[in-house]
């Protein structure tokens, strides 16, 4: 049993009562707990799973592989098509998963698992490539602390809940409906050539037609 709180006389007054119902021993301060390793200082508590980067580096066998500075490379554009499909999915849906649960101290990741979880069905090998980059770059970030999709057009949706300045959790989804551009000024559009990446809303007002 796990029990938290500021409330020191509460939570004395409670293991007392506990250790009169219940066979129990007191193991004192936190320090690991289901691959979350907990660490105090005066400024208060931090969260790492560095243990469990390191195991999961292990099982993709990137133990001795290069770091990556950058969790994803800027140029990749991810398609359901692209490459060939992974003769054997089973480990990218083992990784996947355990990305996942990572995220719970490692909200910075959160938007590129959630793009990559996307092929799960059928993984290829510009999806397993995204993979190993992200996981060189958890090998670059082992020991930091942190307590839009071209194929549909949908954005992504991504938000942080604070208490105080302490990070709570962190989710990142896919939006169910099309945001369609609210580009007024075609003549600009038109006439500098700087403006030409904004008229991906033709392609998506094209689609909404049909």
């Amino acid at each position: 049993m796990i029990i938290t709180g500021d409330d020191i006389v509460g939570i004395f007054s409670l293991k007392q009562f506990l250790s009169h119902q219940f066979e129990m021993k007191d193991l004192g301060l936190l320090s690991y707990f289901i691959s979350l390793e907990i660490s105090y200082d005066p400024s208060g508590y931090f969260l790492t799973q560095a243990k469990y980067i390191s195991d999961l580096l292990t099982r993709a066998g990137l133990t001795d592989c290069k770091t990556a500075i950058t969790l994803v490379d800027p140029q990749t554009c991810l398609t359901p098509l692209d490459g060939h499909l992974l003769s054997n999915a089973t480990l990218y849906r083992q990784l996947i998963g355990s990305l996942v649960y990572l995220t719970v101290t490692r909200p910075d990741i959160a938007y590129v698992v959630h793009i990559v979880s996307q092929f799960m069905a059928a993984p290829r090998s510009p999806h397993y490539d995204a993979l190993v980059r992200m996981l060189r770059y958890l090998k670059d970030t082992m020991f930091h602390y942190w307590a839009g999709d071209p194929t549909n057009r949908r954005s992504s949706t991504r938000f942080c809940f604070f208490l105080g300045d302490s990070l709570i959790t962190g989710h990142s989804n896919k939006q169910t409906l099309v945001a369609r551009s609210s580009t007024e000024s075609v003549i600009q559009i038109a006439h500098i050539d700087v403006f030409h990446y904004h008229t991906k809303h033709i392609e998506i007002d094209c689609h909404f037609i049909r």
